[in-house]
């Protein structure tokens, strides 16, 4: 779209606010809303915030930034408002010298995305992002109380969620998503909202506005809407499993007719680099300390670093489909991730796989969830991490995710999961509590 379509729609559809969208480096969507007399600037890139507000993002000394929208991802939210409509742009972040920040997310992203086209690739990505939906507690806080019994694929009146997650998806038609499939998840309160694969930073940007939105209808029936990734105990967590695929123009790369299992060398050595570089970009798609809740065995977690064409025990599955419908799913991300890092980091690790020719390991055709720990060591199948501050030592060694995320996103995360981490640790929490209290 151009400014003047812009302006033109607005006035047509009463918009009286604009929203400038970014994320912080956490993946945590921030916004700058200007009223219909700034619209003109907004446009034109001229509308500048204070940074240092911003977790990660800049000293106060060095505090101004420019937020320069990208006119394609203009739309006019589908709500009513009192004060008029509400209309939003997602932005990059600009120095103010125009120059792009180092810290933008979006922008790392975009780095990453030009090194695929100059390789000729377009990425195609796809995300399953799950959530919960909770009630409140009697003192009206957000709370893990589930308000249905329903379980995978269930229907009312078991699922109670089910009118909240029709106008989610209502919503989500109405700002240009495709949705293409919405029911309930394994967990109670759990549900999955899938829509059509997009290239990479269409991709981030739709899952940034499906958090967003989720959470903005949930409220409307009273319900919390979390994409922590491990709100209850004993019962499955939430991830985000990600389809991916390499394109040059309307061919699928990944496909190759001509061998035994129609995948090409290119979606072989993509898989090799995703696997070698596992225990690195792990911090960046799992950032919570919860997320490790989730990638434990006996609830479906991808914990093994593996692929597989048979079964979703492995890290890494090749679903059946071939043609133009071949991908890899990359199955540990969880939805708390920062949706433009964790593909900047997968991205980059399959590219590095392409360039330097890493042959995966062969695939594991087997559960591995029922291996002995003798057989993974005979099959050479290691574990992720097992916790946050393990995650972030496998990131600070890796050069490649270094020149991924660049100086500034690297060292600024890094620094904040340690100090999130050492926080933990230091607590005393319930468990402790009532396993030690009073037996010794």
């Amino acid at each position: 779209m151009t400014k003047a379509a812009i302006l033109k729609t607005c006035k047509e559809n009463n918009v009286k606010f604009m929203r400038l969208q970014f994320t912080d480096i956490f993946g945590v969507n921030k916004n700058v809303e200007v009223p219909k007399s700034q619209f003109e600037k907004a446009l034109s890139g001229e509308i500048m915030f204070d940074g240092s507000s911003i977790e990660g993002f800049a000293r106060i000394e060095e505090s101004d930034m420019l937020l320069s929208p990208d006119l394609s991802t203009f739309r006019v939210l589908p709500w009513p408002n009192a004060g008029g409509q509400i209309a939003r742009l997602i932005c990059d972040i600009m120095n103010p010298n125009s120059t792009p920040f180092e810290g933008c997310p979006r922008q790392t992203l975009k780095r990453v995305h030009d090194k695929a086209n100059k390789m000729g690739y377009v990425l195609n990505a796809g995300p399953e992002a799950e959530f919960f939906l909770f009630l409140y507690d009697e003192h009206g806080d957000p709370a893990p109380l589930t308000h249905d019994s329903a379980g995978y694929f269930d229907l009312a009146p078991l699922d109670l969620g089910e009118d909240a997650r029709r106008e989610i998806v209502n919503v989500l038609n109405d700002l240009g998503f495709e949705v293409e499939a919405a029911h309930h998840e394994v967990a109670h309160g759990q549900h999955e909202i899938d829509f059509k694969y997009a290239p990479a930073l269409e991709t981030a940007d739709n899952v940034a506005t499906f958090k967003f939105v989720v959470r903005k209808i949930a409220q409307k029936y009273n319900l919390l809407a979390t994409f922590m990734p491990k709100p209850v105990f004993g019962i499955n967590g939430s991830g985000m499993h990600v389809h991916q695929s390499l394109f040059k123009k309307d061919k699928n790369v990944f496909f190759d007719a001509k061998t035994e299992d129609q995948l090409s060398k290119e979606a072989k050595y993509y898989i090799g680099g995703i696997l070698k570089h596992a225990k690195a970009l792990v911090a960046i798609t799992n950032p919570l300390i919860n997320s490790y809740k989730r990638l434990v065995p006996g609830f479906e977690a991808p914990v093994n670093i593996a692929w597989s064409e048979k079964n979703r025990s492995p890290l890494i599955r090749v679903p059946a489909k071939r043609g133009k419908s071949t991908r890899v799913e990359v199955r540990m991300p969880d939805p708390s991730a920062n949706p433009y890092l964790a593909l900047a980091v997968m991205l980059a690790a399959g590219l590095d796989g392409i360039e330097n020719k890493i042959v995966p390991p062969p695939s594991v055709n087997k559960n591995i969830f029922t291996m002995s720990q003798r057989e993974k060591h005979r099959l050479r199948i290691e574990a992720l991490p097992a916790n946050l501050s393990e995650a972030i030592q496998n990131l600070e060694k890796s050069k490649l995710m270094k020149e991924v995320l660049g100086d500034h996103i690297f060292t600024h995360f890094i620094e904040a999961k340690k100090m999130e981490w050492s926080d933990y640790i230091s607590q005393v929490h319930e468990w402790e509590l009532d396993r030690y209290l009073s037996y010794y």
